[in-house]
């Protein structure tokens, strides 16, 4: 069904029409300096488009909750867990419940780790639940910055990693990406790219002039049209909207947010005794209680389990009519080494584990290690998921000792964390002279149930240079690890998810 929404007023007269069924299929950036009007354009956006789609907005201003009142759109407070909020955003595809995840409040890394959390929950969802849904971004590049900046490496790669999914990969689960940036120097350039739909504001900076009009395909030297534009002028090109770039003025909106451009006012008239009534002291400012300026950003519930988790440290001076209690019996290297094991082959264990998320797992495992009274510092995040990627591939204590599996760790290095594991559980297919993992068995080491999405990782694997697919005389897969030298046995493509039996090789 095409649905064209009116956004405004085309140069010439006409309306500007947006046709919400294409821009589903190919994504939309809107650029333009503070004061361009993008915020008014994403609202005429959404206002318009309320009745036909199912909408996501991560607003890091909160001047979108406005729409709540109006159109229904749920708020999300985004000072939760990653755990809740990766819970809601399943639940909002579930339903199909349009919402505005509010970052307001937070500081910059606070707000990336729950768009990040919350863009994941979202691209995780279960296939039965892949409605279309309009996510738009605002400020996007808080979110996938093109360098790093003070944040922390670890928040960093986790929203950006969340924005890739949604404009590269978001398509074919209904996930339709409209992101609005102040300056196309700062968005990371892989987001970016992957919009076929534009709308060009004011801008004045030559980088990001010139970069808008490469994007619509323009002439260098038409860039400069870009600084002569009006607020809430834009210029449009895509599928979506125009084959050609065709200047466009934003049409009004029903709703407005909570905070608008400053407006000038006359001062109030001067009194005479001015500086008594600056520099007396109010006689209740002595007795006024003193309130911090900012309320302190709440802790994560991982950092307050993994503070839980350590050994709790004696005290000062015990109370003499408490008996002091038995310290906690010290536990030899191997010993600990031993119980952290033990506590990762549980959660591994578990059949439901290859499709939850690491940070899931993650706090799962400070829990179990709590309850273990396992003694010492516990494991970061990126160790955790090193452990889970080598535990799931299932090498035994002879294969682990050889020369082979320490390069195979060292070239497991070159991907990302999420795709160790797999790697990891290939090369000990080669290693061991075992039959190819099918499909089905590579798409449930990556934690997802399609096969076709398992090929695609081969693919990338074989593009990075880190394997050779190839096949037999029979047509059975074989994988070669060139650095190792050595390859799998032949093994069926479309076989069985089996850990237990291996495929039998002809």
């Amino acid at each position: 069904m095409q649905v064209g929404i009116d956004m405004g007023m085309a140069s010439g007269g006409g309306p500007a029409k947006l046709d919400i069924e294409e821009l589903l299929a190919t994504r939309l950036l809107v650029q333009g300096n503070s004061g361009s009007g993008k915020s008014h354009l994403l609202r005429r956006l959404l206002e318009q488009s309320a009745q036909w789609v199912q909408q996501v907005i991560i607003d890091p201003e909160g001047d979108f909750v406005t729409l709540a009142d109006k159109y229904g759109h749920v708020v999300i407070d985004g000072e939760r867990t990653e755990a809740e909020l990766i819970g809601i955003a399943t639940r909002i595809r579930q339903h199909r419940v349009s919402c505005v995840l509010t970052l307001e409040g937070l500081d910059i890394e606070e707000q990336m780790r729950a768009a990040g959390a919350f863009l994941n929950g979202l691209f995780d969802a279960d296939r039965e639940h892949w409605y279309p849904v309009l996510v738009v971004v605002d400020e996007a590049q808080m979110f996938a910055p093109s360098v790093g900046g003070d944040v922390s490496e670890e928040a960093r790669k986790m929203s950006l990693g969340a924005m890739t999914n949604l404009m590269c990969r978001g398509r074919k689960r209904g996930l339709a990406g409209v992101i609005a940036t102040q300056r196309l120097a700062k968005l990371a350039k892989n987001v970016a790219a992957e919009a076929s739909n534009f709308l060009m504001g004011r801008t004045f900076l030559d980088i990001d002039m010139a970069r808008a009009a490469d994007l619509l395909g323009m002439d260098r030297r038409q860039a400069e049209m870009f600084r002569d534009l009006k607020r809430g002028n834009f210029v449009a090109l895509g599928p979506a909207l125009s084959r050609r770039p065709l200047p466009i003025t934003i049409g009004s909106v029903e709703t407005s947010a909570r905070s608008g451009s400053p407006k000038l006012m006359p001062l109030p008239d001067a009194p005479q005794d001015v500086e008594d009534l600056i520099f007396t002291p109010d006689p209740e400012e002595f007795t006024r209680p003193i309130v911090r300026r900012a309320p302190p950003a709440p802790r994560p519930t991982t950092d307050i389990l993994a503070e839980l988790s350590r050994s709790t440290p004696a005290a000062a001076m015990p109370a003499p009519q408490e008996p002091s209690r038995p310290s906690q019996p010290e536990l030899t290297p191997e010993e600990r080494e031993e119980r952290l094991g033990a506590v990762l082959s549980e959660i591994i264990d578990d059949p439901q584990a290859a499709y939850r998320t690491d940070s899931v797992l993650y706090q799962e495992f400070l829990v179990r290690a709590r309850m273990r009274r396992l003694p010492g510092p516990p494991l970061s995040m990126s160790e955790f998921r090193r452990r889970v990627a080598i535990s799931r591939a299932g090498v035994d204590e002879d294969t682990a000792a050889t020369p082979g599996w320490q390069m195979a760790l060292e070239l497991s290095a070159r991907v990302s964390d999420d795709l160790q594991g797999l790697f990891l559980l290939l090369a000990k297919a080669a290693l061991t002279a075992e039959p190819c993992p099918s499909d089905a068995r590579i798409a449930r080491a990556y934690g997802t149930h399609s096969a076709r999405r398992a090929r695609r990782l081969l693919g990338y694997f074989e593009e990075q240079g880190l394997i050779v697919v190839h096949t037999d005389f029979s047509g059975k897969r074989i994988v070669a690890f060139p650095d190792l030298d050595v390859q799998t046995m032949p093994g069926a493509a479309d076989g069985p998810d089996s850990l237990d039996a291996p495929q039998a090789a002809e």
